[in-house]
């Protein structure tokens, strides 16, 4: 599988996926839940909805020819 999901977008969506899930415990609440979507997606640098679209923030490098 290849990634979709740049290094600046990994870490956002890491860091809010943490504040979401924090905050739905704090307050109790089920819609904390949430944040494991932005969290699983930033883990595995893969987005369904990037995929869907055909966009994405990962610059690929082509592959690079020795000689």
């Amino acid at each position: 599988m290849r990634t979709n999901v740049g290094r600046t977008d990994q870490w956002l969506r890491i860091v809010v996926g943490i504040v979401l899930i924090a905050l739905g415990l704090w307050y109790g609440s089920w819609w904390g839940a949430i944040g494991l979507i932005p969290l699983v997606t930033g883990l595995f640098r893969w987005c369904p909805v990037y995929k869907v679209f055909g966009t994405g923030t990962a610059h690929h490098q082509p592959p690079q020819t020795h000689g």
